[in-house]
């Protein structure tokens, strides 16, 4: 029997208010109007971007999370069914709120946070482990951001390992400095894919070499696809152990307007190539187009086009 859903995303479900520009170097104060261009308000958090991404990008997506009670789950829904993202697993927290973010971005791109993790923090062991069924209906489930779900943490390698029972494979993403080594290493021998960013990486292994890196987490145990994203320098990306991939950066198709989401993107690209069943490299370089797609637009998921654009930016289209 085929899977109904190609990916379950779950876990990091936001609605994020973006303030442009800002100048992030420079303290705000107190008593100050700043004069910036028109507030937008849109979606964030892994399961907006990533799903987001996916399901341009032809996959059947379904999202799973807790949002609260609230004005903000209705964007959220509304926002997610009109991407062609299932919403019918979102489940309402009855006392938390949902998760918002105001993202303040610089001139340049860059950007700060400050953001209330709400429903998503209430995420535990028995909300996966009560839905099984659902991921006995996917093909791949990635879970982020973790270490904003602290319910969650320490149960991660029990929650993976049952959701590859059901013969659904895993992926995990994290966030912000990234944490510590643990509890992550106890998880990534239940992981068929982790690809953190190289200050998330870097942060959880004390190492500055992709390779060595990559290194640490093998010696955790970790079995299947590793790498590092490396920002405007690629990524670093490993099939088995002592294999590396290089993926070279793809230039955006236009003006770098945010860098919101661009490794959200980066991962989704990734997964939907490997679903897709193409290698390691070109679900690598899949990867690659649809993150520089993302920078070219304000949020995580305005700059995004359709699989067969990104497809030819990635050199993938067929002649």
């Amino acid at each position: 029997m085929s899977a109904q859903y190609d990916c379950v995303v779950c876990g990091s479900c936001v609605v994020d208010i973006l303030v442009r520009p800002v100048a992030l170097e420079t303290p705000i104060g107190r008593g100050k109007l700043l004069d910036v261009h028109p507030i937008e308000l849109t979606t964030g958090g892994l399961v907006s971007n990533a799903g987001i991404a996916m399901a341009g990008l032809g996959m059947r997506v379904a999202a799973f999370s807790y949002l609260g009670d609230d004005g903000w789950a209705t964007i959220i829904r509304d926002r997610y069914r009109q991407e062609g993202i299932e919403t019918a697993h979102l489940q309402t927290h009855p006392q938390a709120a949902s998760s918002t973010t105001v993202v303040l971005i610089d001139p340049l791109g860059e950007r700060s946070f400050a953001h209330s993790v709400g429903a998503p923090k209430k995420i535990n062991r028995q909300t996966f482990l009560d839905r099984l069924d659902l991921f006995a209906n996917s093909r791949m489930a990635l879970i982020g951001y973790y270490s904003l779900m602290p319910n969650l943490e320490s149960d991660l390698p029990e929650v993976l390992a049952a959701i590859r029972q059901v013969g659904c494979q895993t992926a995990l993403d994290s966030a912000g400095s990234g944490g510590g080594l643990q509890p992550l290493d106890r998880a990534l021998p239940y992981l068929d894919i982790y690809v953190p960013s190289r200050a998330e990486a870097e942060h959880q292994t004390g190492q500055e070499d992709p390779e060595r890196m990559i290194e640490v987490y093998r010696r955790c145990g970790a079995p299947g696809l590793l790498g590092v994203k490396l920002g405007s320098d690629g990524a670093l990306l490993s099939p088995t152990a002592g294999q590396f991939v290089k993926i070279r950066p793809v230039r955006p198709p236009g003006d770098v307007v945010d860098t919101t989401g661009a490794g959200d993107c980066f991962y989704a690209g990734l997964l939907t190539g490997l679903l897709m069943g193409l290698s390691v490299e070109e679900a690598g370089r899949l990867g690659a187009a649809t993150g520089a797609c993302c920078v070219t637009g304000m949020g995580a998921t305005a700059g995004l086009v359709d699989r067969e654009r990104t497809l030819q930016l990635a050199g993938l289209a067929d002649e």
